[in-house]
């Protein structure tokens, strides 16, 4: 019997198991060349259409899960607050009128209501992380998608280094050594506060991408235990 990931309980635990705790599958994928980066990339990016030239970074991460693409975008779909496989005691997600469509990431979930025209201390928002604007949610595959294709694209503003967010799902292709079912693929491309000039200081991109890495492969290795064990649950109703 699968078992659910672990529920976080407080910022601590959050620290703990989601920048602390290395899990067992690597999510990075690494590319030896920018010719190799582009390649890679273009099957997706040609769908979201994401403007890579924008952002001096483009990062993408990868992890196959043994459930159907269309089951694991359905549990995309339920990303809120209360996500066990978000760190939301320190970025809080807080969703307007309950929709994905726009969303805002506050530092330790303050304030309790981060849409309120009401500002934190000093009428200021200190606690803001970034907000998040859908350009697209693909719900349904394109016409003639063979990968049977969905994703949530976003973009991203507010004073964190990111301009924009996706996760995409498809079907494994077997041709790329694929091995399970789908595969969820997380990709950010970003500009520090806007601004080119310091994405080009080498230990600031260093230091971001290590703590964005660690943190988005523990996100999706507890997404892809979440999703089997739910998968799991239904198949044997």
């Amino acid at each position: 019997m699968l078992e659910p990931p672990e529920i976080s309980r407080g910022i601590f635990s959050d620290i703990r198991q989601f920048l602390f705790k290395k899990p067992a599958d690597a999510t990075y994928i690494r590319f030896n060349s920018e010719e190799e980066r582009a390649l890679y990339s273009t099957s997706i990016l040609q769908r979201t259409g994401i403007g890579v030239d924008s952002y001096s970074v483009l990062n993408i991460h990868r992890i196959g899960i043994e459930v159907p693409a269309t089951f694991v975008f359905e549990e995309l779909l339920k990303w809120n607050g209360d996500s066990s496989c978000w760190p939301n005691h320190i970025a809080k997600v807080t969703l307007l009128n309950g929709r994905l469509d726009t969303i805002k990431v506050n530092l330790f979930g303050w304030p309790r209501d981060p849409f309120s025209k009401q500002k934190g201390l000093m009428k200021l928002d200190i606690f803001h992380l970034f907000n998040l604007h859908a350009i697209r949610i693909q719900k349904t595959p394109a016409p003639f998608d063979f990968d049977n294709a969905r994703y949530l694209l976003y973009k991203c503003s507010g004073g964190y280094p990111i301009g924009v967010f996706s996760m995409y799902v498809r079907s494994s292709i077997p041709e790329r050594g694929e091995k399970e079912v789908s595969q969820l693929f997380i990709l950010v491309g970003f500009n520090f506060y806007g601004n080119k000039n310091l994405t080009k200081l080498n230990v600031i991109n260093k230091t971001w991408e290590a703590i964005h890495n660690r943190v988005t492969r523990n996100i999706m290795n507890r997404f892809k235990q979440l999703c089997e064990w739910r998968f799991e649950k239904f198949v044997n109703q």
